[in-house]
């Protein structure tokens, strides 16, 4: 909750809660229906020999993206699409970024539920050592 406090302190403190518990919760979820096994990579191998339908990185960032863009539930965070080593099939990462509305993207933090198996991995964008992250405007979802 502190953390996306950090991104906008004008956020109340139950809308900080209230999203921490979602992206733990939704995280979660997401965790189960891919049916995990294993450490990321482990389960990325069986999705690309077909063993398993879901759970690359991409869904993960994606589901909560979806999950969180579906109703204006926290009106003092936004929610976009990163990634790091755009292009690179074995190196590609992507994430979901926080950040508060009007400001820029890689000012908010970074939330990976993929990286750490079964928990949820966040910190500020500019202080996350493993990737440099970009913002990926052209994979959101935006609503006419």
């Amino acid at each position: 909750m502190q953390l996306l406090l950090s991104v906008n302190n004008e956020a109340p403190k139950e809308e900080a809660k209230k999203l921490a518990e979602d992206l733990i919760q939704t995280s979660a979820g997401l965790e189960k229906a891919f049916g995990r096994e294993g450490n990321p990579y482990w389960h990325n191998f069986l999705v690309n020999v077909g063993v398993k339908q879901k759970g690359l990185c991409y869904h993960y960032s994606d589901g909560l993206y979806r999950h969180l863009t579906a109703e204006h539930r926290y009106p003092h965070f936004a929610f976009h699409l990163v990634g790091a080593h755009i292009g690179e099939y074995w190196r590609e990462h992507n994430a979901l970024a926080v950040s508060a509305p009007g400001e820029p993207v890689l000012d908010g933090i970074v939330v990976d539920p993929w990286r750490c198996t079964g928990t949820v991995y966040a910190a500020k964008i500019a202080e996350d050592k493993a990737y440099r992250w970009r913002h990926r405007p052209e994979r959101e979802y935006r609503k006419p």
